[in-house]
């Protein structure tokens, strides 16, 4: 795919998998640009790949770890004597048996390792226990004997305010009031609109998984899932009791990661576990503890108020938001400034006064999930934008170009947009893009009603609705977050060896890493090194940053080597390195007179070098919400094609077309794979992800009970046009790839269901009854 595509592409693909080279075909092409296939692809779809739950060791124990079936409640005592007197039981913990600080936190330090006199949500931790049989683990935490105090549980975020305190540090996380413009301004035309958004799950393929190892030298080695081993070895070291450089935190596989994986609520009992009792302790968690235990979307209220002339073009946007962090921080400051931020959405707005607040409940806890922040106020300002077309009798498409955003405007934060911000080409290219055809137009055998095919609905009582939807995200991290990452690069005998502690998430970051030097070197075996935290840190998984740091520090490292290897030359010819270039696994002057190869050069020799990229600071928001607190963003704009079934509320999406904001085309074949799944996620978010609880309690923690799109429920995704507008501070000039659909997608879809049904669509997941559409008289 370029980015002059005229065409699109769809989810079905038939190409073959990779075989050996044909010795009558040219090589395959290296380096950026290219579709470089991922080195594991073979060994993960032959299910030989080694994850987190396939580990295994000599006097191998397993734990359990008990959990509260309370959202509230007061412990008011905890007996481990059964427990302890099991056969086949090594060792019980409880909050009494941590030796060094009792609670954990990737970025607010207030959550429990174990609870202590409070349980505050469904699911807490309350002990673990270490066994030589899985069975015998499990049996030995249910014989545990808690007594409870059941309290009433905080689960409305409104209540919260006026609610005891849940924590010590209060109920409210966070408050940005953000204030740009002129409060007394009012526009020709008023809407209105309350929203609310679901609790979304990451669900990752692999529920989590832990290995723990002692050492002989009383510290103990991790081997998790983790996407950010640093920062988790740095907390479990602090709730060990022991120095950072006596716990190593071992990357294993990753299976599919959406958030935050692998809780250090996992981590550390493994760990407490495996030094009480000398022994390698394993844990491999049910999908029922995966949901109670990890991190989910916040479910987000939120109130809208946009003014506008009577041209459509806006004035003033007015909100109010509200996340529902659940009983601990975790990531909901950072979650509440990107809502708070983007609330306008990619427009120019030029007054804006917008509220947000972060507040804790007895609800599961909320963290980081795919495009947070942003996704929840998409659903909720597009809709403001379907209503006001609708009020003012103007085309949807063309209302959302009349307020674009571009690239000199200023958003309501007062930062200026420096990057490309093609938003208005982006949805221009899906207004001129052919829809789908309709029913009548096809075979009947071909056409699934919503439902599926044996459902219940009637051909009849089918309408189809268009929608179209604008997102942004910003990139890396944000508020004056150190984003730096550290690689190395060593060519020996005419391999690379990249050494990075970017965790590979299913992002493609390995092949990445691969290509950069492939482009830089013209090496073409290079191999990327098993991440542990003996490396340099690397930071978080998250915001496309991998590709931005860790690769710029890859780019870096790469091309001190290719100094290394062409001064010997460059001098030996009497010209500058400059002049020389390396391709295919050649090196040529610009004249031609030297002509060499690569592993000639080398001569046996290793080179490497180490480097650090770190892109330019932020700042933290102030009192009024201003400041330059992100360091980039990216735009993405999708159009939904749907079925409704009007009597029944069902709803089938029949096509989602897709034009972003990408920078720089790196892998085709990796990107249009991230943007299928992005859209994909999305959908669930729009109409079947929501995990429900009743007074705090998960209901249906199960992929019975949480329902997760499936292959029958994707439908054609057409990735219309990819726009190659390089970010000049950025290196390769890419941006990230899955979080822009993930937040656009249930917009697109909600506005295209509104369109079919005449209905205003103002919560996520869709229900049924929303979809109804109002009789006809």
């Amino acid at each position: 795919m370029t980015s002059d595509a005229a065409t699109a592409t769809s989810t079905t693909r038939t190409t073959p998998p990779p075989e050996g080279p044909d010795p009558g075909q040219e090589p395959p092409a290296l380096g950026l640009g290219v579709s470089l296939p991922p080195a594991d692809a073979r060994a993960k779809t032959e299910g030989t790949f080694p994850y987190a739950a396939d580990l295994w060791a000599e006097g191998l124990l397993w734990a359990a770890v008990l959990r509260s079936p309370h959202p509230h409640a007061r412990i008011l005592s905890i007996d481990t004597t059964a427990a302890v007197g099991m056969p086949g039981v090594h060792a019980v913990v409880t909050h009494e048996d941590i030796p060094g600080d009792g609670s954990y936190g990737r970025r607010v330090v207030d959550r429990p390792v174990f609870a202590t006199d409070l349980v505050r949500h469904h699911g807490e931790a309350i002990a673990a226990v270490a066994a030589d049989h899985p069975d015998t683990a499990r049996l030995a935490a249910a014989a545990i004997a808690v007594e409870y105090e059941v309290l009433e549980p905080v689960t409305d975020p409104e209540k919260a305010f006026a609610a005891e305190p849940l924590h010590p540090d209060g109920n409210l996380i966070r408050h940005i009031p953000l204030r740009y413009g002129d409060p007394d301004t009012v526009g020709e035309v008023i809407v209105e609109g309350l929203y609310r958004i679901g609790r979304q799950d990451p669900a990752p393929i692999g529920a989590e998984a832990g290995l723990a190892v002692p050492r002989p030298d009383g510290g103990v080695e991790l081997y998790t899932a983790s996407t950010d081993p640093h920062t988790d070895r740095d907390l479990a070291a602090a709730c060990f009791g022991l120095d950072p450089e006596r716990v190593k935190v071992v990357v294993t596989g990753v299976p599919g990661a959406t958030g935050d994986r692998e809780d250090p609520g996992f981590q550390i009992p493994l760990g407490l576990l495996a030094l009480r009792t000398g022994c390698p302790v394993k844990l491999a968690a049910t999908r029922e503890e995966s949901f109670l235990g990890h991190a989910h979307r916040h479910p987000t209220l939120l109130r809208y108020r946009h003014h506008a002339d009577g041209e459509g073009r806006l004035v003033k946007v007015e909100a109010q938001i509200l996340l529902d962090a659940g009983a601990y921080a975790d990531s909901s400051s950072e979650s509440l400034a990107a809502a708070v931020a983007f609330a306008c959405g990619p427009y120019v707005v030029p007054h804006a006064f917008i509220e947000g607040w972060a507040v804790r409940t007895n609800n599961p806890p909320s963290g980081h999930v795919r495009g947070e922040g942003a996704m929840q106020v998409c659903a909720a300002y597009e809709g403001q934008m379907d209503k006001l077309a609708a009020k003012l009798g103007i085309d949807p498409v063309e209302l959302r170009l009349r307020n674009a955003l571009s690239t000199g405007d200023i958003l309501p934060t007062s930062q200026t947009v420096t990057c490309p911000a093609p938003v208005a080409e982006l949805l221009g290219e899906l207004r001129d893009f052919p829809l789908p055809a309709l029913p009548k137009d096809a075979p009947e055998d071909d056409w699934l009603l919503p439902g599926g095919l044996e459902g219940a609905g009637e051909p009849g009582a089918v309408r189809r609705g268009v929608g179209y939807a604008l997102g942004m995200v910003h990139m890396l991290g944000a508020e004056g977050a150190d984003e730096v990452s550290t690689a190395t690069v060593r060519v020996h005998d005419g391999v690379a060896t990249v050494i990075c502690a970017a965790v590979e998430t299913g992002q493609g970051f390995t092949t990445l890493a691969r290509q950069i030097v492939q482009e830089t070197l013209g090496v073409e075996e290079v191999h990327v090194a098993a991440v542990d935290t003996d490396q340099p840190p690397a930071g978080p998984a998250t915001h496309g940053r991998h590709t931005w740091v860790s690769g710029g520090a890859i780019e870096r490292a790469a091309k001190m080597v290719r100094t290394q290897l062409l001064q010997p030359l460059a001098h030996k010819f009497g010209m500058s390195t400059e002049l020389l270039q390396i391709a295919d696994g050649k090196i040529t002057s610009y004249d031609g007179v030297l002509s060499t190869t690569v592993s000639e050069a080398m001569d046996g020799k290793e080179l490497w070098a180490t480097a650090q990229c770190r892109p330019h600071p932020t700042e933290p928001l102030d009192e009024s919400g201003q400041g330059d607190a992100f360091v980039g963003l990216a735009f993405c704009a999708v159009r939904a094609v749907v079925d409704v079934d009007i009597e029944l509320g069902s709803v089938r999406v029949v096509e989602m077309a897709v034009a972003q904001d990408v920078g720089r085309i790196l892998n085709p074949s990796q990107l249009a794979t991230r943007i299928e799944a992005g859209v994909t996620q999305g959908i669930g978010a729009a109409l079947t992800e929501n995990l429900r609880t009743a007074r705090g309690v998960i209901r249906h923690p199960d992929l019975t009970g949480y329902a997760l799109p499936t292959a029958l429920d994707a439908p054609d995704i057409r990735i219309v046009k990819l726009i190659e507008e390089r970010d000049v501070v950025a290196p390769f000039g890419a941006k990230p790839a899955s979080a822009a659909p993930v937040v656009t997608s249930p917009a697109a879809v909600a506005s295209a269901v509104r369109a079919a049904t005449g209905r205003p669509v103002n919560r996520l997941p869709i229900r049924p009854q929303a979809a109804v559409a109002t009789p006809r008289p």
